[in-house]
């Protein structure tokens, strides 16, 4: 089947380049990306979380603050 679409030139260029840098077509990045969102893994995690993201308490700087990777990894 064949589809036809309009493109801004901005993501035009953006589909070239992916093309290029995956050695592939423009079709076939497109029809990759239609699989993958037909699939819903476009979906970020922070969208799949939902309201569950910001709502648990702690420190902020928990994974650089070096007062609580004491003892990391032993």
């Amino acid at each position: 089947m064949r589809v036809s679409l309009k493109l801004p030139e901005d993501l035009d260029r953006a589909l070239t380049q992916i093309a290029r840098a995956r050695k592939t077509s423009r079709s076939q990045v497109l029809r990759d990306a239609l699989e993958s969102y037909a699939r819903g893994s476009e979906r970020s995690v922070t969208v799949a979380a939902g309201k569950l993201v910001g709502s648990l308490r702690g420190p902020r700087d928990l994974s650089s603050n070096a007062n609580h990777l004491s003892g990391y990894g032993e």
